[in-house]
């Protein structure tokens, strides 16, 4: 079996920021004489919303245009996957292979500016995790993460139109929240073919989307997880999707990404007794770097 852990997808990983720094015209600087200091503006965690007619018909133009493109692409990936139906392994790295394409392609038609920091940390074969605010997160993540690397999600993605019928035929796995015991035992048969397949995992440990931005708290998981399979778990830190694109809207925002890949946390030394611990750690660690407005309440 190829090991598809190792492949990577760097060269579609286009860094695409926009970071612009405040410099004054030549009229602003004559305002000031040279022993004059010129004023610096603060940067703040505030980006006002444009809600104007034309901003909004320019969101429901790129939504459409990422439907159509969605569209495409999954029905040309869809033929793939049924042609390897016979080799599901190959299936995933295909259904990655999609990811990146498609995710690119949407986050660019959609015209956020986006800083990714981190680019060591995004090939590790590890548990990748994320923050989850907005269905942005879900192309980025499809766009960012490493190929060979097979997603778990709630089994009601099947009926997601056009993502969820792609999701099963790349391979990916679904488990039943509804039911603990079915969970349970989901997660070690998860361990066991990522521990067998050399495979890495995508996790939104927070289990749903957060409607304000804020960190939910984080359900286990991940964690039972990373004590069968030992792999690191790798934080991927989004800030900023959750004013791009808020829960309940279609009105895409301009307003900028982030996008930090954390250190790897090694967990081969982790155990059993401490579950709590782990998932208190790793939750603050996510604290720590988000912005005050995504914080969660006191």
């Amino acid at each position: 079996m190829e090991n598809l852990g190792a492949a990577s997808l760097r060269s579609r990983r286009f860094e695409s920021c926009f970071n612009t720094s405040y410099e004054p015209n030549k009229r602003e600087a004559s305002k000031y004489s040279a022993d004059e200091q010129i004023p610096k503006r603060e940067k703040t965690d505030i980006y006002v919303d444009d809600n104007g007619w034309s901003s909004v018909l320019i969101s429901c133009f790129r939504i459409v245009f990422c439907f159509l493109t969605m569209m495409v692409t999954t029905f040309i990936w869809a033929l793939i996957m049924l042609v390897l139906l016979p080799w599901p392994y190959q299936r995933i790295r295909q259904g990655n292979i999609y990811g990146h394409v498609t995710g690119r392609l949407l986050m660019w038609i959609l015209g956020n500016p986006i800083k990714i920091e981190g680019f060591e940390f995004s090939n590790e074969r590890a548990i990748y995790i994320c923050n989850h605010a907005s269905p942005l997160d879900i192309f980025l993540i499809m766009w960012l993460t490493p190929t060979g690397s097979v997603g778990i999600a709630k089994k009601e993605i099947i009926w997601y139109p056009l993502f969820g019928q792609l999701y099963i035929l790349a391979n990916h796995l679904r488990i039943d929240r509804s039911n603990p015991s079915a969970a349970v035992e989901s997660m070690k048969q998860v361990a066991r073919a990522v521990a067998k397949n050399n495979l890495s995992l995508i996790i939104f440990p927070e289990g749903t989307r957060s409607k304000d931005g804020r960190l939910l708290p984080f359900k286990k998981g991940f964690v039972h997880l990373a004590l069968q399979t030992q792999l690191p778990i790798v934080p991927i830190v989004f800030t900023g999707t959750h004013r791009a694109w808020r829960k309940g809207s279609l009105h895409i925002r301009a307003a900028p990404l982030t996008v930090k890949y954390l250190p790897p946390i090694h967990t081969d030394n982790w155990t059993a007794e401490k579950i709590d611990e782990y998932v208190k750690i790793v939750h603050d660690t996510y604290v720590k770097h988000l912005p005050e407005s995504q914080r969660p309440l006191q």
